[in-house]
């Protein structure tokens, strides 16, 4: 890298930063065709068990790492699981979670919101799709000395890394489903995450079911979401 490329700071290297300029007509096309398609992502429940070269799923994976994040912390762990015990352990832990949801733990309210989508306890496609991403959140660092290193805005960072890879997986053609069993713990157990690390997500990756059907749902329109000063 040329020298002119490279300022210092306090002590600190920064690199030139050259983003892509387009004129304002394709900025306006970019801007509605990435809108066109991020608007035809959608949350499935039916999974293919057709095998995902393990390639895309670490591209997706990088995809979501760029991430901005607290102070740069990056503090994500992405457990790819694709091993079908593991996966089977994964979908009797996470059922009887839900179960126990189901029957009880959810108020008549939230159950009566979720019908329209007829969603239950079940969750077969733990097992039928072909990887699991399983998403932890690093409350700290842990040196390599033991010492424990605070990382910053936590919650916030690994939910835009979430939406980095959720739109990542729609633009390579897969499918995906947010899954958040409550509690999740037994995630940790499952894959015997240290101690620094709480499960935030579960992501469900492959291709759809060759008849893949989903609720009939219409999005807020733009004025009742956005508001202009």
């Amino acid at each position: 890298m040329n020298t002119t490329e490279i300022k210092q700071i306090d002590g600190f290297d920064f690199v030139r930063y050259r983003p892509e300029v387009y004129s304002p007509e394709e900025t306006l096309q970019r801007s509605r065709s990435f809108y066109e398609s991020i608007n035809r992502r959608r949350t499935v429940r039916d999974f293919s068990d057709k095998p995902v070269d393990i390639e895309v799923i670490n591209n997706l994976l990088r995809a979501a790492s760029t991430a901005p994040s607290g102070a740069h912390k990056q503090p994500w762990t992405f457990c790819v699981v694709s091993h079908p015990a593991i996966k089977k352990s994964i979908r009797e832990a996470a059922e009887k979670e839900e179960y126990e949801s189901y029957h009880g733990r959810m108020t008549p309210e939230w159950l009566d919101d979720l019908r329209p989508l007829q969603t239950d306890w079940k969750k077969p496609f733990l097992e039928i799709a072909p990887y699991l991403i399983i998403v932890f959140k690093k409350a700290y660092d842990i040196l390599p000395d033991g010492t424990k290193k605070n990382n910053y805005y936590v919650n916030e960072s690994v939910g835009l890394a979430c939406g980095f890879l959720l739109a990542a997986i729609h633009h390579a053609g897969l499918c995906a489903l947010t899954h958040m069993p409550s509690p999740m713990n037994f995630l940790s157990k499952i894959l015997q995450r240290p101690e620094n690390e709480r499960p935030f997500l579960l992501i469900p990756v492959g291709y759809c079911a060759e008849e893949t059907f989903v609720p009939k749902l219409e999005r807020k329109s733009l004025e009742s979401v956005a508001i202009y000063y």
